[in-house]
C-alpha cells in the first residue's frame, strides 16, 4: 500500500463527522480532536501564508470581503484572523457551512479583532447553484474541504468559486505515503474512533501533483495559479485573477 499511494486514484468516501448531528458527543469530541490535528499539520500557518501571498499590497477604501466555505465552527480561521488583522483593512467575513456551530465566544473574538462576521448555514452545492452575490468576493478560502467532492460536484464548486471571486486559496490533505502513514497514527493524539477513521479517508480523497489545477475552470490568461505541497501533510492551491486589485 505504501508503494502505491502516489499513483492510486482519488477515492472519496463519506466521512462520519459530516453526517453526525452537531450536538452528538462523538461529533463534539471529533471537532476537539481536529484542533490537535490542525496543530500537527500546521494548517493555521499554511493558510496564513497563503492569504498573505494573495492579499499582499491589497489597499482598499472599503472592507475586504472574504468567504470561507466549509467553515465548521470558525475556530481555525480565527487564528488566521488574529495573525493577519494588524496588516489588513477592515474585513467582512462570511462563514458558510451546512451546520450552524459557530459559538458566540468565537464571534466575539472575531469582533475583538475588528472583523465583521456573518454565519451562513447552507449546503455548498446549493450555494454554487444559487444566484451569485452582487459583488465578487475578494477572497474565497477553504481548509480540508475540497477533498469531500469529486466529479461533477467538484467541477460545479470550482466553477462557482472562479466566477464569484478574485482570489481563491485551498489547503487540502496530500495524497502521498507520509500523510497516509500519519493518518493511521492520529489515535496517538487521543483522537476518537470518528477522527481516526475520517483521517484515513481524508488522505485517500486528498490531492497530489497538479490535480486541482487541471480542474480549475478559469482561463489561464485570466488567472495566475499555483499548486504545491505545504508542510509534511498538506496540499495547496492558490489562484489570483489577473489585474485584480
Amino acid at each position: 500500500m505504501l508503494l502505491t499511494m502516489m499513483t492510486m486514484p482519488r477515492r472519496v468516501a463519506a466521512e462520519t463527522l459530516d453526517h453526525l448531528p452537531p450536538a452528538d458527543p462523538a461529533a463534539m469530541r471529533s471537532r476537539r480532536d481536529l484542533v490537535r490535528v490542525h496543530r500537527v499539520m500546521g494548517t493555521r500557518a499554511i493558510v496564513t501564508r497563503g492569504w498573505q501571498d494573495l492579499l499582499a499590497g491589497r489597499a482598499l477604501a472599503r472592507p475586504l470581503r472574504i468567504l470561507e466555505l466549509g467553515a465548521g465552527d470558525g475556530s481555525l480561521l480565527l487564528g488566521v484572523a488574529a495573525a493577519l488583522s494588524p496588516g489588513l483593512p477592515p474585513v467582512q467575513l462570511t462563514l458558510l457551512d451546512r451546520q450552524s456551530i459557530v459559538s458566540r465566544a468565537t464571534l466575539a473574538a472575531y469582533a475583538d479583532l475588528g472583523w465583521s462576521v456573518r454565519v451562513q448555514q447552507a449546503d455548498v452545492l446549493d450555494w454554487a447553484a444559487g444566484p451569485a452575490e452582487a459583488e465578487p468576493w475578494d477572497l474565497i478560502s477553504t481548509a480540508l474541504f475540497l477533498h469531500h467532492f469529486e466529479g461533477s460536484e467538484l467541477d460545479r464548486l470550482l466553477a462557482a468559486v472562479a466566477a464569484r471571486s478574485d482570489r481563491f486559496f485551498a489547503c487540502e490533505p496530500r495524497r502521498s505515503r507520509l500523510p497516509w502513514a500519519a493518518s493511521h497514527l492520529v489515535g496517538a493524539l487521543g483522537a476518537n474512533a470518528v477522527t481516526r477513521e475520517d483521517a484515513v479517508l481524508s488522505v485517500h480523497a486528498g490531492f497530489s501533483g497538479l490535480e486541482i489545477s487541471a480542474l480549475w475552470p478559469g482561463d489561464s490568461a485570466l488567472w495566475q495559479t499555483r499548486e504545491f505541497a505545504a508542510g509534511l501533510f498538506s496540499h495547496c492551491f492558490s489562484a489570483r485573477r489577473a489585474g485584480s486589485q
